[in-house]
């Protein structure tokens, strides 16, 4: 009986570290989801809201494809929250059947002692035996025997009930992790029914471009020039307030070592400029279908977000700038120091120039346009555009 009960002291000791550590990556599990959900849902609602009003066949094909890769990772995360169920099933399984075991051992016991018991119900008889003892002694050891058996049968009842509500909890919790299961496969044939849609749509979109490739190719055109008209107002912008003041009136100021500083050591840990999902990342690309076609430098990111969400500074500094540019509408530059950040795309602004923005301050509302909702996200170490995916946390 001390041997298992030993043993059964190491086990909770065992499951006791490990809750820790399970509910840890649980959680992280649970957050990585919710981000996944959170970003399928972005998607499906700008390509559904947008789907008639869609003049930007690229965009949309971009949009569609970010959408199956996210789709893709959902199932995939589902898929490893099944797995880790499935590891818990059967620990929890192997920790139910030494329990059962447990149980049973207990119960053969109980038997033995209550039978004992039994055969000792009379009374009488023990003061009999007692009684009849040749020496105090013995009387004395046949009096401990018969209040052994007593307190063994009470023991043996407390302890038997305890085994046996430790066991049908962890038959509950096998229970639990069961339902759990259900529901999580479930959710990943409906995500792979939606995902077969989107993977079908995507093929149609494939054929509709190479059919008129002609016209999409004077529509990339169009957005090249774009692009380099974006590309050279924000060159100017930048070298415009770094230029030495004239002492007249001029856009320049002194740069804050200080902001600067600070803004350099938040690497990796910015806050995003709006809730979304990043549609097209930062560098040289090529078309999606015309191989052989490369696509405009991207010198920052695109993100996908709500029509109407607001866009945010990610981090303290000074408006240097609201300016309107072809093709990306309204654009804001805040001012860190040395560092710049562009947010473009803008709806609408709830800054203006000179005014000093804190972390996370609503610079204003992203824009739907040719029906895409995208913020166009830029940031700049004095002349030198930077990855944002790398400052980003």
């Amino acid at each position: 009986m001390l041997t298992g009960l030993r043993a059964g002291v190491l086990l909770l000791s065992v499951l006791l570290l490990a809750a820790p550590l399970s509910a840890q990556d649980t959680s992280q599990q649970e957050r990585k989801k919710k981000g996944l959900e959170q970003e399928i849902k972005i998607l499906e609602s700008q390509i559904q809201k947008n789907e008639a009003r869609s003049k930007d066949a690229l965009e949309k094909f971009k949009l569609t494809g970010k959408l199956i890769s996210s789709r893709k990772e959902l199932i995939a995360q589902t898929n490893r929250e099944i797995s880790g169920l499935d590891n818990q099933l059967a620990q929890r399984r192997k920790t139910a059947e030494q329990m059962r075991q447990r149980v049973d051992t207990l119960d053969k016991y109980y038997s033995r002692l209550l039978l004992s018991a039994y055969k000792s119900r009379n009374m009488s008889s023990w003061y009999v035996y007692i009684l009849s003892s040749e020496s105090l002694g013995q009387a004395y050891r046949r009096y401990n025997y018969f209040k052994s058996l007593s307190d063994n049968l009470k023991a043996q009842a407390v302890e038997l009930k305890q085994a046996r509500g430790e066991l049908q909890e962890e038959m509950d919790s096998i229970a639990v992790l069961k339902r759990q299961q259900q529901v999580l496969r479930s959710e990943q044939q409906a995500d792979l029914n939606r995902l077969k849609k989107e993977e079908s749509s995507y093929n149609s979109q494939i054929k509709a471009l190479n059919k008129n490739k002609k016209k999409y190719t004077a529509e990339l055109a169009r957005k090249r020039k774009e692009v380099e008209k974006l590309d050279k107002e924000i060159e100017r912008i930048i070298k415009s307030a770094m230029a030495p003041s004239s002492g007249k009136k001029s856009p320049s100021q002194p740069i804050d070592y200080v902001l600067d500083g600070e803004f350099s050591k938040n690497k990796g840990k910015l806050p995003w400029p709006v809730e979304g999902s990043i549609v097209e990342t930062y560098g040289q690309h090529y078309h999606p279908v015309f191989k052989n076609v490369k696509l405009p430098f991207n010198k920052g990111v695109n993100i996908a977000a709500n029509e109407g969400a607001p866009v945010c500074s990610v981090f303290d500094g000074v408006v240097s700038q609201v300016v309107m540019i072809p093709g990306y509408n309204l654009c804001v530059m805040v001012r860190h120091g040395n560092y710049f950040t562009f947010y473009c795309k803008l709806k609408s602004a709830q800054v203006k120039l000179g005014d000093k923005v804190r972390t996370g301050q609503v610079l204003g509302t992203v824009d739907t346009m040719s029906g895409s909702t995208l913020l166009h996200f830029e940031l700049w170490k004095g002349q030198q555009h930077q990855n944002p995916e790398n400052w980003l946390r």
